[in-house]
Parts: C-alpha cells; structure tokens; sequence
C-alpha cells in the first residue's frame, strides 16, 4: 500500500540518521567555483525577509570648488587601504602576531594636506612607486578633489588627456546624480591651479589646450558621449549631463579601458601627451578574465587607471540590490558583481542553508579593479556612500575598516594563474579551497534549502517539507566531511605564513561547526510543523517561512532515537561552536572575520515556523520587466 503523503516525511527523518553516516562516508566532491559565470536568479523577497542592516556612511556633500589647492605626490600609499602585490608570505606582521596590540595608533587615510601649491616637493615620478591600492575617501567629492591633485600633477611636466569612463548600469542611476553635482569641482579647480602654479602657466603660454578631456559612458558598450577631446567646459559639462543608461546588464571595465587606449594611446603619445583614465562604477565587471591583457596594455603606454569604487564583498562574487517595480509596487532584488577582494573567493559561498544573501564588506576594493590601478600607477578609490537598496549588509560594525587594522590580510594581488599555482603548493590552503568548491550552491543548487515561501496547505508543505529534507540531510553529511578534513589540517595552521589564510581557516571551521548545529535545527522545525501543523493567526497569511532565532528547539523522541542527538548533545556543539566564533573575534579583531563571527553568533542557531503573508502578484510576474543592474 502507498505511503501517505503525512508520513514521507517522517520516513526521511527516520532514515536521518543512517543517510549522515553514509553519506559522510563518501568520498569528498571537489567542485572548482567558475571564474567569472557564477549565475544567480533573480530573486523576491516578502516583506522585509532577512535585511540584515542599512549601509550608512557619512558622504562629504560640498559642492563648491575650492580656492587654493593642496597636493600629494603621486603613487604614494601612506595612507591607504587595499591589498599589495607583494607575495602573502611577505604580509606576516611584526613578530608573527595576529595584530599589533601594543599600541593604541589611529592612522588617517584622508588626503595629506600640503599648505599651498609651492610647498609640493619634487615629484616621486613614475615607475619608482606602483599604484594606490584602496585610498578611503569619504564620498565623490574627495575623491574627485583628489583626481583634480593627479591631473595638476602630470600638468606640471606634459600636456594631458584625460578620458572619464562612466558605468552607465541601473545601479549608478543616483551616483550618477551625486557625480554631476560633484564634476564642476574638477574643472572650476584645474583653473584656479592654471591661475596660480607657475609651471603650468609657462607650460599653457607655450602650448595649446594643455589639457584635454573625453567624457565617455560604457557598458555592454562604450558610448562615446563626445566626437573627441575637448577643453570646452561647457562641452564637457553637457557630455556629463548626457550619460545614458545600458540596460544589457554587462559592465565591460577592461573593454572600455582597453577601447580608450586603442583610440587615443598612439595619438597621445605623438603629440607628447599623458594619457590617464578615471573610471567611475560601482561594480567589478563582467569581463575580468581579460584584466592581464588590460594590464599589458596601460603599462605599455603608461597610463595610470583611476577608479572611483565601492568595496567588495566579504569572500563572494556578488550583492543584491532592491529594485521596486514602479507600477505594482512589488520589491525585487537584483544581482550585482561586488567582489570578491581576491582572485578567487576565500570564504564560504553558503550561509549554511543555501547560497549567500549578504553584503559583508571585505575592506579592499575588487580584485580586478584594484590590479588594475595598482599595476598602472594610478588610484583605487574605496567609496563609502549609502547603499540603502543593497540587501544583507553587516550590521556589526558600519565603520570601514582601518588600514592599521587590515594591514596584515591583504589579499595576494598577482595574476590568477599565479594565485591558483602557489595555492597548489600548500595543502592547508588548497584543503580550504576543496572545501569552499564542495560546499558552494552555486555550482551545487542541491546545496541551496529552502528557507522562506513554503506552501500553506498541509499536504504541498510536506512535499516541499521532504525536498528539503533530502538535501539538509546530504548537505549535512558534507558538511561532516569538511569538518573532518579541517581537522586534519589544523596542525598545519601554526606553519602558515599568512595571517589572511590563518584566518580564512578559523572561520571556516567555525562557521560549518555552527551550520551543522543550524542546518539541524532547519529540519527540526520542519518536521514539527509537518507533525502538528500550527494555527495560522491572521486570516491574511497564505505562506510558511523558516525564521532564525537564538532559542533551540529541543528534538523529541523519534528524532533522538533516529539521530542519536539530544537536546544535551545539540547544546554541546552549540558551544563548541561559539567557543570557535568567539576565539575569531579575539584572534582577528576588527577585521571582516571578526565581523562576520559576531554576526554568526549574533544570529543565534535556532529556527523557528512563522507565518506570512505574500502577494499573489509574484506567482505571476510575466508583464513585469526587470531591469539588468
């Protein structure tokens, strides 16, 4: 006879315990992360689902030029923050601590104030100092104060060429706004300078258009917003007001870099013209597997990159963004690339019940970007902003991150091929790595498990109920394995040289002890609901949803005599769990592993069935069409 449809699922919770030894017996599956065509769906959310924090930063809103100019020499990197391109091995700090402790510096990554155009001393010059790797500034107003410096600077010894390249995708609209208000700066400025400094106006009296600009927009595409250089303020300021919007969802950074050098590289350098570029997005592209060749190119025609970006995201490739459909009002999120600050991403991909929703900033800039600017000699700008729309933001700690603090985990700035083959070498940090691919939803979406939107009919619960069932029960077994192989790696822990791979390693460890412990509670919960269904108490609610809490559930007899796992032996991995958490937080403190530790423990390991209410409407959102941001 037929098994009923309410007792699948507790045949699956029988077979649980049995299906973790098994499985966990299973060879461990390597799963390599694709470099640059991880794809995630677009996803809604009901109501407020799982925002984790608002990023709020203070942004600099002066829009008047100033009167009198200040400068720094050129490629210094006294005070910024962002990786190195020097091996890791050379990143270990003073005495092999795990930070500085013993005194109390506070280091200001602002712009260095010089009084006055004569007292700037003589220029470093290029090719004696490499790029900036992650000048924090506080919003587009330093920043393109900042530029303003650069572009004087290599006034004061040639003619200039500066092409801006602006990101035209969907979630620049308002930074574009921010920008156009912020851009008059740049040229009111460069005119008190060609007033005041008296190389310039020799150099201006004997040559034409010392200086000459190209506003351009790119994409899928560059969109050249002017027929060619131009030193009309008025042309260039209408160009700026110009810039359009690129639906294709593609942000071609090392096209559009590579397409302004194939145009104006020859020319400029007939007419003994130093070539820069300013580069203004909030993404890391679409086309990084073409950064070397970039690379090759700006270092032989010597043109210094400088991009005005945002941070990326802690150990993933990706954000999501809110976007609200203006005509049914129903909220959306979109999926951006944000990272991750290293060739290959260092974290785990999963939060432990499927694919990552956060936003968690790594302190650095984009691998991609940041090679770029570092390797050209220009400047990678960390723009803070408010990012209100960008889902799962770390609640934790919304200062970035000191430079002092950081110093010792910069990410390892070499080719990916480089990376990948010194990554080899070592078995404690290629053993992180089999786990980060094996445990990764987006190349393993049986890994992905349901949290939110689960049927409100009894009998459509279960079957959901049992599919989630299945893949809790093998993602646990793996998660089992990965345990194990930590383990057996942890006495290399004390022979590696890297402070940033130590610390890849403690929170990894951690975070399975503690998803293990999560992923459990997940399916207690479902299978109480599935054995006594809860009473909805608004006559609204036509949805089920998992909800994280800090409090247990405490498993009852069947699943103990199943599981072999009691209420003491849960809160005996709970501790250990938090034990390893909080040892993050001391060991790495002030740093994106620390952050995203207190957020693990902050969250608690419990879940809970909630009831909820979601619009109809996204059962059918054919007419609705979403933008590519």
């Amino acid at each position: 006879m037929a098994m009923k449809k309410s007792e699948q699922i507790k045949a699956v919770l029988v077979s649980f315990g049995i299906h973790i030894v098994a499985l966990g017996s299973l060879a461990f599956v390597v799963q390599q992360v694709k470099e640059m065509e991880l794809i995630i769906p677009l996803e809604t959310v009901f109501d407020e689902e799982r925002v984790q924090e608002q990023f709020e930063q203070e942004i600099e809103k002066a829009t008047e030029a100033a009167t009198s100019m200040t400068y720094v020499a050129g490629g210094s990197v006294s005070g910024a923050v962002g990786g190195s391109g020097a091996p890791a091995v050379s990143q270990r700090a003073i005495e092999a601590s795990e930070s500085l402790k013993d005194a109390d510096i506070h280091v200001n990554v602002g712009v260095m104030d010089i009084n006055g155009i004569s007292d700037l001393g003589t220029d470093l010059g290029e090719g004696e100092v490499s790029g900036e790797v992650g000048a924090a500034v506080e919003g587009y107003g330093t920043a393109l104060s900042r530029v303003t410096q650069e572009i004087v600077r290599h006034m004061r010894t040639s003619k200039v060429l500066v092409v801006w390249l602006f990101d035209e995708s969907e979630s620049m609209t308002d930074d574009q706004k921010e920008i156009r208000d912020q851009f008059h700066k740049v040229y009111d400025e460069l005119g008190i300078v060609e007033k005041q400094d008296k190389d310039i106006k020799a150099a201006a009296s004997k040559e034409k258009e010392i200086l000459q600009t190209v506003i351009w927009g790119y994409g899928n595409k560059v969109d050249e917003l002017m027929k060619g250089p131009s030193s009309d303020l008025k042309e260039i300021k209408k160009a700026i007001d110009s810039i359009q919007k690129d639906e294709s969802g593609k942000e071609n950074t090392c096209m559009a870099i590579n397409y302004v050098i194939d145009k104006f590289g020859a020319q400029a350098r007939r007419q003994k013209r130093k070539l820069l570029i300013v580069l203004v997005t909030d993404e890391s592209g679409t086309d990084g597997q073409n950064i070397d060749a970039t690379i090759d190119k700006v270092k032989r025609y010597e043109t210094p990159v400088y991009i005005m970006g945002r941070e990326a995201v802690f150990g993933y490739p990706y954000a999501r963004l809110r976007w609200i459909d203006p005509k049914t009002q129903l909220h959306f999120w979109l999926t951006i690339d944000r990272g991750p600050e290293t060739a290959m991403p260092e974290a785990l991909q999963t939060d432990g019940l499927h694919a990552r929703h956060d936003a968690f900033s790594s302190g650095f800039g984009p691998y991609e970007q940041v090679r770029i600017a570092k390797e050209s000699g220009g400047i990678f700008f960390v723009l803070p902003g408010e990012e209100e729309n960008l889902i799962g933001q770390d609640a934790i700690d919304k200062r970035k991150f000191a430079f002092y603090d950081l110093k010792e985990y910069l990410p390892w700035l070499v080719s990916r091929r480089e990376y990948v083959e010194d990554r080899k070498k070592s078995k404690f940090r290629e053993t992180l790595w089999e786990v980060i691919s094996a445990l990764n939803p987006h190349t393993d979406p049986e890994l992905n498990i349901q949290e939110s939107h689960y049927p409100f009919t009894k009998e459509e619960f279960q079957k959901a109920g049992q599919v989630s069932f299945t893949r809790g029960v093998r993602a646990l077994a793996m998660m089992s394995e990965a345990e194990k192989r930590l383990q057996k790696i942890r006495p290399l822990r004390a022979s590696e040289e890297s402070t940033r791979w130590r610390a890849n390693y403690d929170l990894i460890h951690a975070q399975i002890l503690a998803y293990r412990v999560r992923l459990f509670q997940a399916l207690l919960a479902l299978d109480q609901h599935a054995k006594s269904p809860m009473v909805p108490k608004s006559k609204l609610s036509n949805e089920w949803h998992l909800q994280r809490t800090p409090k247990m559930l405490a498993p009852d007899a069947q699943v103990v005599k199943a599981t072999k796992i009691d209420m003491e032996e849960l809160k005996k991995q709970e501790a250990e769990a938090r034990e390893m958490l909080a040892k993050v937080v001391k060991d790495h403190p002030n740093t994106p592993w620390s952050n995203r530790a207190n957020f693990e423990l902050q969250y608690g390991f419990g879940f809970q069935i909630i009831e909820g209410f979601r619009d109809p409407r996204y059962r059918d959102t054919k007419g609705i069409k979403l933008p590519n941001p």
